[in-house]
């Protein structure tokens, strides 16, 4: 039941059949991660948080790749990284420590659909639709 589970996250995760996803090939996962600002500090206020926990100097942790970082204004920013999925408890325990304070957080298990879409359109396209 467990490995089925597993297997059923690593698809939604991955976005490829459960077959592949058990493979150690690759293993990497993508998080969306919404920082929202902290509307009661201002931003001076925010950047000294974050510099004194830390977080300007240690995000993305080693082994995280930035894929994303986009500033939505009214909202905050947001990162979206890849990473190992074994690496995903780091990930979210470096937030919790260095970020809460100057941000609420919201986390996404992301998968890039692009490609597909891509695809999805040219079929459309040839079918004359």
């Amino acid at each position: 039941m467990r490995t089925a589970i597993l297997a059923a996250m690593a698809t939604f995760l991955l976005g490829q059949p459960a077959q592949r996803a058990a493979e150690p090939a690759d293993n990497r996962m993508m998080l969306t991660i919404f920082l929202r600002h902290d509307q009661t500090k201002t931003l001076d206020e925010i950047r000294a948080h974050l510099e004194k926990t830390g977080f300007t100097a240690s995000f993305p942790p080693p082994g995280v790749e930035v894929v994303s970082w986009y500033v939505m204004m009214g909202i905050g920013q947001v990162v979206t990284v890849r990473f190992p999925a074994e690496k995903l408890r780091e990930v979210n325990r470096m937030i919790e420590q260095k970020a809460w304070g100057a941000y609420r957080t919201e986390f996404y298990p992301t998968y890039d659909y692009k490609a597909v879409a891509e695809q999805e359109r040219a079929k459309r396209a040839n079918q004359g639709h």
